[in-house]
């Protein structure tokens, strides 16, 4: 449902996804009264997408994070992602939720061949020790994963992990969340945020809510212009669902230390189990190549888990890292008085949209909490300079991209239910044919930072390739940071001239 209607509140949330929710739950249950908005349904943005594993084993490994963060800082990241699991399996429980949560093991592993590799060797030993430096004294090393048909070499036990179905969670969620006395709008566009003492939040109907408040979870955030997209990076993901006998694959999360690395799970499903495997990672917009990466991703599965029946299920996802690693949570950097920021999930949203849940309910309640500091969207960035300077020379290089020849020399080359941007003199339009035949007509222009966006044949879409939004095949807004639609090029009807046929 959407809202209707001018509304205050102690706290104004945009973003009903984990982050969101996980917020908006607990500050209701602190007595909060809390107001969630989301552009489309409650879940149905990224986090419907993730393959929802819960882990305290960190992607950017805990040897990276000392580096970084220092050791004080690595014993944190550990110590959060271990509470956030918990705190997840609470709600399970509390709330009555059913969701398939499950307490597993992890194993991380190298990729072949075998012999180890000394390269692959030293990233597990040097994680061993950072691990439990990092306060994780319980993970051990063993001589092979617990994977039949396929030794995988020495791999790093992570013990309790979890695995849940997102979607469930996230009804549960919600569902306990009204309870508590929160209210949820949907398919309610937000145009701004502005904080201070006259603060509000506005939609792009012209409703208002003004809160004490305001968080804004929207997988990267829709008030900043620069401060924080500068400092992450989207990519999108590729997962395949694939059929395996029921018991033929030991309930785990399984990951390689491949760049990008694999991340697989077992999900029970009706007749029998669906081996979720995820990876062949790439820069939102900057590469149109899913059915190859599907292609890569079954090879890999099928040498690993010969057991495979068939693969019915592929999807995408897009995830955003951080220059350092860890998510951005916390007060936003343009605005501290009472905004704050939720972003850079850096492929682990699940724990670290419900750290956020954790971490911003202490800052709004006025509790301390050790984990501020070290996930302030402000923080000094000292180890990660190289990598912050690799990327925005990334992003200036797509700008490039103006003088480029378009996709097709005329628009009457793109297929039904297609789309590909075309050249017309000094500008480029985003050209999508429908399945009609008939062609729309769009600026090839992103209303962020005037990047050019890029068709996406797999899902329909055009990505840009510079910060991550991300438009439908007729223009409209479906991810930040971008706040509004694709300029329509072609006239309304009623526009159009009347031309004679004398």
């Amino acid at each position: 449902m959407p809202l209707t209607r001018g509304m205050e509140a102690d706290v104004c949330i945009v973003g009903a996804g984990i982050a969101g929710l996980s917020t908006g739950y607990l500050l209701a249950r602190q007595g909060q009264s809390v107001v969630i908005l989301d552009a489309g349904l409650p879940g149905g943005g990224e986090t419907a997408h993730t393959t929802a594993h819960l882990s305290n084993a960190i992607d950017a490994r805990y040897f990276e994070m000392a580096r970084i963060h220092g050791s004080e800082g690595a014993r944190l990241i550990a110590e959060s992602h271990t509470a956030a699991i918990a705190r997840i399996e609470e709600a399970v429980r509390t709330e009555n939720i059913s969701c398939d949560f499950e307490r597993v093991n992890g194993y991380l592993f190298a990729p072949p061949p075998s012999p180890l590799r000394e390269e692959d060797k030293e990233i597990l030993d040097r994680e061993l020790i950072a691990a439990h430096e990092a306060g994780l004294g319980t993970v051990d090393k063993l001589d092979e994963a617990p994977i039949p048909d396929f030794d995988t070499g020495p791999c790093l036990l992570f013990p309790q992990q979890a695995q849940i179905h997102p979607l469930k969670y996230l009804a549960g969620l919600r569902a306990a969340f009204l309870r508590n006395g929160g209210k949820l709008y949907g398919h309610t566009h937000v145009k701004s945020v502005t904080g201070g003492d006259e603060g509000c939040v506005r939609t792009a109907d012209g409703k208002t809510v003004r809160a004490g408040h305001f968080v804004v979870a929207t997988n990267t955030p829709i008030n900043d212009v620069v401060a924080i997209h500068a400092k992450q990076t989207p990519y999108r993901t590729y997962v395949i669902g694939a059929e395996v006998p029921r018991g033929s694959v030991k309930h785990a999360l399984f990951w390689d230390t491949l760049d990008p690395y694999h991340y697989v799970r077992i999900q029970e499903g009706p007749t029998g189990d669906l081996l979720l495997v995820g990876g062949e990672d790439h820069k939102t917009g900057q590469a149109d190549d899913a059915a190859i990466r599907f292609a890569r991703l079954e090879r890999w599965a099928r040498e690993r888990f010969p057991m495979i029946l068939g693969v019915p299920y592929r999807w995408s996802g897009q995830t955003i890292e951080t220059v350092d690693g860890i998510a951005f949570i916390g007060r936003n950097p343009m605005d501290k008085r009472n905004v704050y920021i939720a972003t850079g999930d850096c492929g682990m949203g699940m724990t670290h949209g419900t750290i956020a849940g954790m971490l911003l309910t202490d800052m709004i309640m006025g509790r301390a909490n050790r984990w501020e500091p070290i996930y302030d969207p402000a923080r000094k960035l000292r180890g990660s300079m190289g990598e912050l300077a690799k990327q925005n020379l990334n992003v200036a290089a797509r700008y490039s991209d103006y003088v480029t020849a378009g996709d097709v020399a005329d628009e009457a080359d793109i297929p039904v239910n297609s789309g590909a941007v075309v050249r017309e003199g000094f500008r480029k339009v985003a050209v999508y044919r429908d399945t009609g035949g008939i062609c729309h007509h769009f600026s090839a222009v992103c209303p962020h930072l005037k990047c050019l966006v890029h068709w996406n044949t797999l899902e329909k879409t055009w990505d840009c390739p510079c910060h991550g939004s991300r438009f439908s095949a007729t223009g409209e807004v479906l991810n930040g940071p971008a706040i509004s639609n694709l300029e329509c090029l072609d006239q309304p009807a009623e526009k159009q001239p009347n031309i004679s046929t004398r």
